[in-house]
């Protein structure tokens, strides 16, 4: 092929890929209807699909090579779909953590509640803010609490193997903010106490944590009394009395943060107004819903970048099988290829019917990969350092539909590359070239 049409070609390629990435499922879907209507109505469509059925019904014959274009690009689609899907269950789980009928208070500018000091009047003043919601006791739904680091030993490793667990002081009103946590083995912590409830993510992590033993932290003994569970990112996290852990590591009547309870969502607004009026304080206010959200963002993208990154080597690795191997069928039906053009079938329906083999071969290997990924990876437990945490976050990986789509959408973008360049150089090669092949 000429310089000239190389470079068409690779025009084409990047336009293909930039439309492809950006179309949605119905576009999809849309094309794919248009295009069987091309192959059933008009002639260079019927020649496509009968050139096609004839490839297609000789790929048994092609056991081999047909397998190098599945077995590679169902490889892509499997590493791919379970990295994003780490990125996913890491989203979905901070994503869950929180409400918007929830608001957490922190210092002016703090990022995160591990950044974050509220001092004993602020911590007094923010619980009188109107909006809260209050028991039956006239009491405003308020928990203030305190984050520390804690190293633990990890399960399965040596006890010098330790990891970051992060501690949470809170108070008895911690309960009523946050209904959804439940304590599902033993008992509460008793106020005053040197004990902890421990999340059962947490649980599964480190060692130690299970009712009645003794763990050592900030200098002092603790005892583990219960386990509670809350399905979202708090499950990986130590809760005590916040007086006894302010105390533990000396912080005072400081807090970390303040969560609250609103009357209902649309109290939000009235809420952060006075504690933003107020020039007492110089607090951030978010719904904790928000604050979760925002947390995630920044590891979710570092792990889809990680993802993207890892198929794209595995990608061209499969781009370049899927040609060697295209390359090779096509020579070896030169003859057959010749026979065809002779008798009148156009490049047209040589093209699209090499181009369809290919690219059924990619949606195979790409469901392949995807059914791999959901059977291996969906509901994988995992965990990590959490962005804006002290400790590590376990979740569970998520295989969505979405991902199932992006692989497979990976995997037609391969099958489409694979199958462009040999399908013209069987269009373009000489009837009289091709027919002395062999």
């Amino acid at each position: 092929m000429s310089l000239l049409t190389n470079f068409l070609l690779l025009l084409l390629v990047v336009a293909v890929m930039v439309i492809w990435v950006m179309l949605p499922w119905y576009g999809v879907v849309a094309l794919a209807v248009l295009f069987a209507g091309w192959m059933m109505f008009t002639r260079r469509g019927q020649q496509a699909a009968s050139v096609a059925g004839v490839g297609i019904s000789t790929l048994g014959q092609r056991i081999g090579s047909s397998a190098v274009i599945v077995i590679g690009i169902a490889g892509v689609v499997g590493v791919l779909v379970a990295l994003l899907a780490m990125g996913e269950g890491y989203a979905e789980t901070l994503r869950k953590t929180g409400s918007d009928d929830t608001a957490i208070v922190m210092r002016g500018s703090s990022a995160a509640e591990v950044m974050s000091v509220l001092d004993h009047d602020s911590v007094t003043l923010i619980p009188q803010a109107p909006g809260i919601f209050r028991d039956a006791k006239g009491q405003p739904i308020a928990s203030p609490e305190l984050v520390v680091a804690a190293n633990l030993p990890l399960k399965g490793g040596s006890a010098d193997d330790e990891g970051s667990v992060q501690l949470r002081g809170v108070s008895e009103q911690a309960w009523a903010v946050r209904p959804n946590v439940k304590i599902v083995e033993g008992r509460n912590f008793q106020p005053g106490m040197r004990e902890l409830v421990v999340g059962k993510g947490a649980a599964k992590e480190f060692a130690g944590l299970e009712p009645g033993h003794t763990i050592h932290l900030g200098n002092q003994q603790w005892t583990v009394v219960g386990v509670f569970s809350s399905g979202d990112a708090m499950d990986s996290e130590v809760w005590g009395d916040a007086n006894v852990v302010a105390d533990t590591y000396r912080r005072g009547s400081s807090r970390a943060s303040v969560t609250v309870r609103l009357t209902d969502p649309k109290a939000y607004d009235a809420f952060k107004a006075e504690l933003d009026g107020n020039p007492q304080l110089k607090v951030d206010v978010d719904t904790t819903l928000d604050y979760f959200s925002k947390q995630s963002e920044g590891m979710t993208k570092v792990i889809r970048i990680v993802g993207i990154t890892v198929g794209l080597i595995m990608a061209i690795g499969a781009m370049f099988g899927a040609l060697n191997t295209m390359f090779a069928a096509v020579a070896a039906r030169a003859r057959e290829i010749a026979t065809l053009r002779a008798i009148g079938f156009r490049g047209v329906p040589v093209v699209v019917a090499v181009m369809l083999e290919t690219m059924l071969l990619a949606l195979i290997g790409g469901l392949l990969g995807g059914l791999l990924a959901w059977l291996i990876f969906n509901g994988y437990s995992a965990s990590t350092l959490a962005a804006g945490t002290v400790g590590k976050l376990s979740f569970e990986l998520r295989v969505s539909p979405t991902l199932l789509w992006t692989g497979l959408k990976w995997a037609l973008a391969i099958g489409f590359i694979g199958g462009l360049f040999p399908a013209v150089r069987a269009a373009r090669l000489p009837v009289t070239t091709a027919l002395r092949e062999l």
